[in-house]
Parts: structure tokens; sequence; C-alpha cells
């Protein structure tokens, strides 16, 4: 496996993910009557019952948090304020905090990419207010998931200038009442935008939970491996679910592995496996009825190497899932693998493609060569009884390749310090140019991740002069740009480091023809600060 474990003892930024996973081998599901009492036998030095059935621990009871969200503030009553309590009772009252005060599905979808330390996410539409008063140290998600009562919020604004009092001072707040504005008027706004009470939050309490137990048809990506598609079961134990994992890689290599996890508030799905040797984190998401996730997976030890990944349910019925590749060239024989669940019968990939031969089948995968002579567009994929339509996409030639991320950050290190690089993994999506034969219009149609040629190159004409290609790192055949060592380079201008700015270029191969897409790299400094969720 191309993932190495360089990383393992990096106390990483986010810790809260992290730690969250290794509080899964805890009993799990606290009651609410337990949770309370952890709360009165751990919490009261502090803080205080009201006697209000409605919010019956001060400061407490007016904030609801992600799991992490309880966990970074369970972290910080222990590291400032000398809290003391068991990994037991902590775990079973992140749980407690997270199922009774957490965030309903719909709340925490936009800002899911900060649960999935997704790092490369280039953040839109932030409030001009927020932007300037929160954002600027922190991410919009970070402020975005919590709910709080105007007048918690405003606790939340005298937190930080009893715990950094020079805040006031940092950069462009200096000349401004910075206080007066940070009470009266950003937590008045973050009261509104992000209140306590709310529609989703009574909706989602309300709504009965699904039992995860079950097998899983699981598709997802590793960088260095590629796409992979594999059975996931989940059994009922102490610590949740007790996992295990087979599948195969798109090369056709096998995958192995096995961990635990566990679903709070219902829906938000925390699991640590180790995948053919490598641990590996799990952030997903469940639909209300427990059908189907989707997240994130990521290395443990470096939480930028990792993709997207997507469970569906068996639920007894044919299904097909998933094709991998999803795209056909036209008049090229390619080999395909079908996806499902309970696979019986005839085999179509739609009007115009020809299944050349079937390679290999079973209940729940099914590899073809086949050969697509039709129109463009997408085809319905049937397989007996089974069907997905816009499952495949076929196409006459490729207009253009979008590189994902379209910014990323690394970062230098190594070098013997004790900070470790912070890589990036690039990704090209392909494109044909739809009806209207032009590329980069709304009708193109999306081919799917496509195999890559990564090169980099200085991203301006002051990159090029200082040689940043050269210095600031490198992009391995499998889209990984690994940064350049730390420290001052005596071979660059002025013995300066090796931070740089870069355009990466990917190159996809379309019959005779090459087709370029470009993303952008900063290679920045060592993050000396030790981040919980950003």
């Amino acid at each position: 496996m191309a993932l190495t474990t360089q990383n393992k003892n990096r106390a990483w930024g986010g810790a809260a993910v992290l730690a969250l996973a290794t509080l899964l081998s805890i009993p799990a599901q606290a009651t609410p009557g337990a949770g309370e009492d952890i709360i009165r036998n751990n919490c009261l030095a502090c803080h205080s019952e009201t006697g209000d059935s409605a919010a019956p621990f001060s400061r407490i009871s007016e904030q609801r948090k992600t799991p992490e969200g309880w966990q970074m503030t369970i972290n910080r009553m222990q590291l400032l304020r000398g809290a003391q309590i068991s990994a037991e009772d902590k775990a079973a009252l992140i749980q407690y905090l997270a199922d009774t005060q957490g965030l309903a599905p719909s709340e925490a979808e936009p800002y899911r990419y900060l649960l999935e330390q997704d790092t490369n996410i280039v953040e839109a539409d932030l409030d001009e207010g927020l932007g300037q008063m929160c954002a600027r140290c922190h991410s919009g998600a970070r402020f975005s998931l919590q709910r709080r009562s105007e007048a918690e919020w405003q606790n939340l604004v005298d937190f930080h200038m009893g715990q950094f009092p020079t805040i006031e001072f940092h950069s462009l707040a200096r000349d401004r009442a910075w206080y007066d504005i940070a009470r009266n008027e950003t937590a008045v706004e973050l009261g509104k935008q992000f209140p306590l009470l709310s529609p989703q939050w009574d909706s989602w309490k309300a709504a009965p939970k699904a039992d995860m137990a079950g097998r899983w048809r699981v598709l997802g990506f590793v960088p260095g491996q590629g796409e992979f598609e594999a059975q996931m079961s989940a059994e009922p134990s102490d610590s949740g679910y007790s996992l295990s994992l087979e599948g195969h890689y798109a090369d056709g290599s096998a995958l192995s592995g096995s961990g635990t996890a566990r679903l709070y508030t219902g829906f938000e799905w925390r699991a640590s496996l180790s995948i053919d040797g490598v641990k590996m984190r799990q952030v997903m998401a469940a639909d209300a009825e427990g059908g189907r996730m989707n997240g994130r997976m990521f290395s443990a030890a470096a939480r930028e190497i990792g993709g997207e990944l997507s469970a569906v349910r068996d639920q007894g019925k044919p299904r097909v899932v998933a094709l991998m590749p999803a795209y056909l060239r036209q008049g090229q024989s390619t080999e395909v693998t079908i996806v499902g669940q309970h696979l019986d019968g005839d085999i179509s990939l739609g009007e115009g493609v020809t299944i050349e031969k079937v390679l290999q089948r079973d209940a729940d995968r099914i590899r073809v060569l086949a050969v697509a002579n039709g129109d463009e567009g997408l085809r319905r994929v049937t397989v007996g009884a089974a069907s997905h339509d816009g499952a495949l996409a076929v196409y006459q030639s490729l207009a253009r390749v979008e590189v994902l991320p379209a910014h990323a950050v690394s970062r230098i290190g190594g070098a013997g310090g004790k900070l470790e690089k912070v890589r990036a993994s690039y990704r090209a999506v392909g494109f044909s140019a739809g009806a209207d034969g032009k590329a980069g219009t709304e009708d193109d149609l999306r081919l799917g991740y496509m195999p890559a040629s990564w090169s980099i190159a200085p991203a301006d004409e002051v990159a090029a002069h200082d040689k940043d290609h050269e210095y600031a790192g490198s992009i391995n055949a499998d889209g990984i740009f690994i940064p350049g060592d730390t420290g001052p380079n005596p071979a660059r201008k002025m013995s300066a480091n090796n931070v740089g700015r870069l355009t990466v270029i990917a190159s996809v191969t379309d019959g005779d023809a090459q087709v370029r897409g470009e993303g952008s790299m900063l290679v920045s400094v060592p993050d000396y600060v030790r981040r919980v969720l950003d």
C-alpha cells in the first residue's frame, strides 16, 4: 500500500476527530439519566444545576455541538480547568451530549468538510461581519457547527477576552472597539444565524433513529491506491459496532480491514479501522432512514491523505450501486466493474453499449469488457431487476480536465525536526463538451476521475524567478505532492526556506490527444500551533 506510516507519532491538528476514534473502544450509549449523573459527578465544581428541567446545567445546557465540538470542550476543561474525568465517563458524556445536544443533519451538512478533515476547502459566502470577527482566526465552519443562545454567544466573547486578552490588538482589530462589536453585534448575529433552538433540531430529536448494524456496500478512494469497492459488515458490540471490510481496488488487488465504529446524534458515523496495516478513520453522515452514508476516509497519521467514501446498506434487494470506471469512450473496448448487491440476471449498460465479454461475476460484483458506439450521454444500467439511471457516461472526446482540489496548501517539514511534512493529494476529473460542443459550459458532461500524469510549474513570474518549482517540493505519479524540507536552504537566495507557489498540472491521455488541467499549490511554513478542529 502506498500510504506510509511515517507520521504515526505526530500530534495531529485534527486531534478532536482522531481522539474521538480512540474512544471508540469505550462502551456506547449513555442513558439520559446516566449522562446527567456524569455531569453532576464531574462538572459541578464550576457549573451549577439551574433547577430548570429544560436547561438543567449552567453553560452546558445552552449549547449544541457536534461530537467533535463536545470532545474539544471537555478536552479544554481537562487541560485548562483541571477537570478530572475518567476515559469511560468522558466517552459516555460525549455520546450523551452529542445525542441530546447535537446538530440536526441539515444544520451540519453545509460544514461537513471540517468534520471530515478536508484541509483544502476555500470557504465562500461567509457573512462579512462574522468573517472579520471570527473567521480571521477560525474557519467559518468552526463557529457554524455550534448552536447557542444569544447570551451564551456573548459568554463565548467574554471567554475569548479572558483567555486571550490581547485579542483586541490582533491584525485589523486595534483600530476599532473590538469588544463592543464582538459582544453587542457579532454575538447577536451569531444568535440569529446559529440559534440554540431550531425547528430542524426539534424535528430531528423526535425522529426515530436507525440501527446501523448490517452489511454495507462501500465505495471509496485512497491516494496512492485509487478507487476501491468493498463489503463492510457492522455488528453490534459494546463499543458501538465491530467492523470488517473486504474488497478490491480498481486494479484488482484485494483490500482487507477491521475496526470499530460509533454513531452519534443518530447519524454521525465515526469509525477507526486498520486497512492492510494502515490506520484509517471514517467520518460519514447517514441519511434519515439509515440506508446510505456519505463522507470521507483518511489516514489516522495524515488527515490530508484521504478521499471520498460512501456506503449503501444491503437491504436484501438487487441493486446497482456504481460502475468503475463510470465512463466509456466511444469505440474503445474497456473493462468495467458493476458494483452492487444481489446482482442476478441479464446485464445491460444502456443504449449503444455492447458487452463483449463477461470476465467475472458474483452476487455483488460483475466485471465486463464493453464498447460504446452510441451518442454521447448518460446510460441506464440494469442487471436483472436492478437498475441505476445515469450510472455510465458515454463520450466522444475529452474536452477538459478539472484538478481537485483547485487550491491546496502543503507545509514544509521533516529534516530531523518534530513537525512532519503536510502533503496534498490531487485528482483529475474529466469532462466532455456536451451538446453545445463548447468546453466549460453548463451542459458539460462530467465523466469522473481519470488517470493522469502529474507535474508542477512555477505559479507566476516571481515564483519562476525564485525557482519555486525546484525547491518547494515534488509531485509523484499518484498525484501526491510532497513539500520540501523545513529550515534555511543555502541553495536559495539569502538562504530562504523552501516555501513557494506552484501550479499543479494534470495531463490525461484521450486517444491521441493530451488534455491538461491545472490547480494551485501554496507550499507554506510548518503549522506550529497544535490545532484542535480548525
